[in-house]
């Protein structure tokens, strides 16, 4: 499904193939060569998405630009079922694998591997060739690649990192207090408005 998003319509390259229950929306560009799977999600949800070419985006995937943080993959790269992207850069030749999640400001190097269910977070730089073990976690700039039972020494990086700022505009609350009730309406409101012309 290729929908438009206000003004903003996706240019897809007569090459590529787009699977069709594959969902395309807004100011997306998809390079020639580039194989979309089924079940794919590849949404310019309040920034561009930009994707050169030659790669392959599997069953399932999401990617999404946004505010800030537009979408951004180089040649060559190969983008698993289920990973999912926000907001991210992503160099040549990279690999995400299956189940992989990269954070909002991530910048990945080339020759990348993020491996299955490993985690690039916020605002977190990869230099070129660099790798996430499966499960694993990056955190930082330059990253830190550590084990997810390491959950301290990420949360020291990540909390700098100012996820709530980054991504809501908030401050972070106090211990034991919560942005949910500030943010989550807002962004509701602000995704139902934005989306409100969409059609099946």
């Amino acid at each position: 499904m290729i929908l438009p998003d206000g003004p903003h319509q996706p240019r897809i390259h007569p090459s590529a193939r787009i699977a069709p229950t594959a969902v395309i929306s807004g100011d997306v560009e998809i390079g020639p060569g580039t194989s979309v799977g089924f079940g794919a999600v590849i949404i310019a949800e309040s920034g561009p998405v930009r994707i050169a070419g030659q790669t392959v985006i599997m069953d399932g995937a999401i990617l999404r630009g946004l505010r800030g943080a537009a979408l951004s993959l180089d040649k060559h790269v190969m983008i698993g079922a289920r990973a999912v992207l926000n907001g991210c850069t992503v160099g040549e030749e990279a690999f995400i694998a299956t189940g992989a999640t990269v954070f909002n400001g991530a910048d990945i190097g080339a020759r990348c591997e993020v491996r299955i269910n490993a985690i690039v977070h916020l605002r977190t730089k990869l230099a070129p060739d660099a790798m996430v073990p499966l499960g694993w976690v990056a955190v930082g700039d330059p990253a830190v690649i550590l084990p997810p039972d390491r959950h301290d020494e990420i949360w020291a990086i990540q909390k700098e990192l100012n996820f709530p700022s980054f991504v809501f505009g908030v401050d972070r609350p106090a211990d034991g207090q919560t942005i949910m009730p500030d943010v989550i309406p807002r962004y509701a409101a602000r995704l139902a408005k934005r989306h409100a012309g969409d059609t099946a």
